[in-house]
């Protein structure tokens, strides 16, 4: 007992920096991985990925990957999947500006059953700066 008493402050950085360590794994595995734009563009040309949008309409009105359809996360939430309904089988990726949305949307469709869902790693800005088609 007097031992962790005098090392309290040592016990706490070890276990703060082991949960830090396993933080990636653990979300991950809730989420879904995510894909780079190269691994993206692999799986809507080879393997006929439905690319889902899930951002706000408005922003998807200013500029989105070419082909995605718009579903918003609040949508996709409460049940609202109907676009990817009938594509359980093939790959989903999902996206927003930065990934935030996207890793809660991939949980989200992976709970209501779809085996193969992706997160476009760094969302739309990483699409645009790689120079790949957006379209208004």
């Amino acid at each position: 007992m007097k031992f962790v008493q005098e090392n309290i402050l040592l016990i706490v950085v070890a276990l703060v920096s082991g949960a830090m360590l396993l933080w990636p794994y653990v979300r991950r595995a809730t989420t879904g991985r995510g894909v780079s734009t190269a691994q993206a563009t692999h799986l809507i040309n080879r393997e006929d990925a439905l690319v889902l949008d899930v951002r706000d309409p408005g922003e998807y009105g200013a500029g989105h990957i070419l082909g995605a359809k718009n579903l918003p996360l609040s949508r996709l939430d409460a049940g609202g999947a109907e676009i990817a309904a009938k594509r359980k089988d093939k790959p989903v990726i999902v996206y927003c500006d930065t990934g935030n949305r996207a890793a809660k949307a991939a949980a989200a469709l992976k709970s209501q059953g779809f085996a193969k869902v992706v997160s476009l790693s760094g969302g739309l800005g990483a699409w645009q700066q790689a120079g790949l088609p957006v379209e208004k």
